[in-house]
């Protein structure tokens, strides 16, 4: 069993086929969903998004062409893995579902153990991780790694502010994955205006996570963004919902809530950028 924490989502009409990889994938340890129509393997993506969708071009409703075009243009599932399987052997075909984003091309009769070594490696490649938040566009992963290893390599005095928002969820659930989305969106311009407004020009604004800003400046500067960050982010939240649901019962105790915190290199020494994140996840 090499991947069982893997999520695969296999589009395709072909009962026999379908049936033929899932049990082989199952077998190799991945967890697979199967889906015989586009518009199913769509929506399958965008209620849970696998690790990597195999997917077939020819479907009895919308082609593989356009599944793969909608998972790209969604924020949600843009960043999907997405190996075309498919009797389409032409350079052209080819060269169109690698425009439209998709990772790899193999063409059916196919064998079992390449499309296995494909995917591994897609998911692999996957593993790596963005540099920049599908979202905001701001820094994150690997990229803020970088930043927080030349930051403790300078030995220069700094300051941060970790800006969590809460209850994500539950205003996702109510509201909706595109919704929540324009929140986050808004809420880093907000936080990209107050570093603006009171920084030094040199400042950091990036993700510890898909809900938690980490925002890096000079000691001199911290306590002038905080202020900012925690006015204009507190006064704005409420605004992120209809005003019949802002005068309603209870609204105050599941509303988004804002949490920011600080920590700086006065309060070290820190070993490593783990060690350093560590401290900044769990203030």
């Amino acid at each position: 069993m090499e991947n069982k924490h893997y999520r695969l989502l296999i589009i395709e009409d072909d009962l026999d086929v379908a049936e033929m990889l899932t049990s082989y994938f199952r077998v190799q340890g991945y967890d697979v969903q199967t889906a015989n129509w586009g518009e199913d393997g769509v929506r399958a993506c965008q209620v849970l998004p696998p690790d990597l969708v195999i997917l077939d071009i020819r479907l009895p409703d919308i082609d593989g062409y356009e599944v793969a075009e909608r998972l790209r243009n969604n924020v949600r599932t843009s960043r999907i893995p997405i190996i075309f399987l498919t009797e389409k052997r032409e350079r052209s075909d080819r060269l169109k579902g690698l425009h439209l984003g998709a990772d790899d091309y193999i063409t059916k009769p196919f064998d079992i153990q390449e499309l296995r070594l494909r995917v591994r490696n897609a998911l692999r490649r996957a593993s790596l991780g963005p540099v920049t938040n599908p979202v905001t566009e701001l820094p994150e992963g690997a990229l803020v790694d970088e930043y927080l290893k030349e930051l403790l390599d300078k030995k220069t005095e700094w300051a941060a502010l970790v800006v969590s928002l809460r209850n994500v969820e539950a205003f996702r659930e109510r509201y909706g994955f595109v919704t929540s989305d324009d929140v986050l969106r808004a809420i880093s311009r907000m936080l990209q205006n107050a570093v603006r407004d009171a920084g030094s020009g040199n400042d950091f604004i990036g993700h510890l996570s898909s809900t938690d800003f980490l925002i890096i400046t000079q000691p001199a500067h911290i306590n002038a963004i905080k202020e900012r960050v925690e006015t204009r982010l507190g006064q704005a939240l409420d605004y992120f919902y209809p005003l019949k649901d802002r005068i309603s019962e209870n609204f105050q105790e599941r509303k988004l809530a804002l949490e920011v915190k600080e920590v700086r290199s006065s309060h070290g020494p820190f070993m490593d950028v783990n060690h350093l994140k560590d401290t900044l996840h769990t203030l």
